[in-house]
């Protein structure tokens, strides 16, 4: 099925019925107009056709994002350090800190990923070996810390729950499955674990520079609005989302930052939607504006070694 551009629908191995067909090259063509029209627009940001462009976005945000969590900080305890900050930095090149980008698949379950993400980063800085963490165990297992399954979650609940579980798995041993299931935690194979956990103070991006400079990667949650799901290249800048607490349905995690030549500062951020979207799976976000509220309530762990 030929519908112009540089991707089409079934370029992400998607198949239709024929009941199906006409809906989703409508749904298709609309979104290949509002990325045309976006480009040919000027902005800090690119967009492209992806493996969500047969979705409307209430589908798309029924599938891959999670409910609202309220989750600020009101007062954070992070300690920040002394000295000056690099005007860039890239945990993906500072070492074998970061592990490939995921895919979360149909489960609203990004909260996991930002989770195994950021613990895996902490670990690897921690002790020099980058281990793959489990996400279905975050699934599974930490509905008692106010996690709920494929509709959402927070990191930081998610660390409490690695403190108190005493230790999180490997994916190799716990691997993924996108749906909740029954949990099988066995403490015997428990790859790391969580001595406490870090909360940001909520809006201080000060801070999350300066535990990113320092430390490692940390988590932080967004408001994704419809022109977030077709993102390509560039700083991503909205001012469709919203920028509150309790508005925030995206946990992604922040592997460092930096700054355009024209001045405009930017978070590097992981995404869970595989490679295949954004910049290799990752984007930018504008940085020292709380855009979408990333700067609500981000957190990492300290790691028990």
């Amino acid at each position: 099925m030929k519908t112009g551009g540089t991707d089409k629908p079934d370029d992400h191995n998607k198949r239709y019925t024929s009941e199906d067909l006409h809906h989703r090259l409508r749904v298709f063509t609309e979104n290949k107009r509002t990325v045309d029209s976006h480009n040919a627009g000027n902005h800090s940001f690119t967009m492209g056709l992806n493996q969500f462009s047969d979705l409307t976005f209430e589908e798309f945000k029924k599938i891959y994002l999670q409910t609202p969590q309220i989750c600020s900080v009101t007062k954070g305890n992070h300690v920040f350090g002394t000295g000056p900050h690099p005007d860039f930095v890239d945990w993906r090149v500072k070492g074998n800190f970061v592990t490939p980008v995921k895919n979360q698949g149909f489960c609203g379950s990004c909260w996991t990923f930002s989770t195994t993400g950021c613990l895996e980063s902490v670990n690897a800085i921690a002790t020099g070996k980058l281990i793959s963490l489990s996400e279905q165990q975050l699934l599974d297992c930490s509905s008692s810390f106010n996690n709920s399954g494929c509709l959402g979650g927070l990191p930081s609940h998610s660390f409490e729950y690695i403190k108190y579980n005493k230790g999180l798995m490997t994916e190799e041993d716990y691997p993924y499955k996108g749906f909740v299931g029954t949990c099988k935690f066995e403490s015997q194979l428990t790859a790391v674990f969580v001595q406490d956990v870090v909360n940001i103070t909520c809006n201080d991006e000060k801070a999350m520079v300066d535990a990113v400079a320092r430390l490692n990667p940390i988590t932080v949650s967004f408001d994704v609005t419809s022109d977030f799901k077709h993102y390509k290249d560039g700083v991503y800048s909205s001012a469709q989302c919203k920028k509150t607490a309790d508005s925030v349905n995206h946990a992604v995690l922040a592997v460092g930052f930096g700054s355009e030549e024209n001045g405009k500062a930017y978070w590097i951020v992981k995404n869970s939607w595989g490679p295949a979207w954004g910049k290799d799976g990752y984007f930018l976000i504008e940085r020292g504006t709380n855009m979408c509220g990333l700067a609500t309530c981000s957190s990492y762990p300290l790691p028990s070694v």
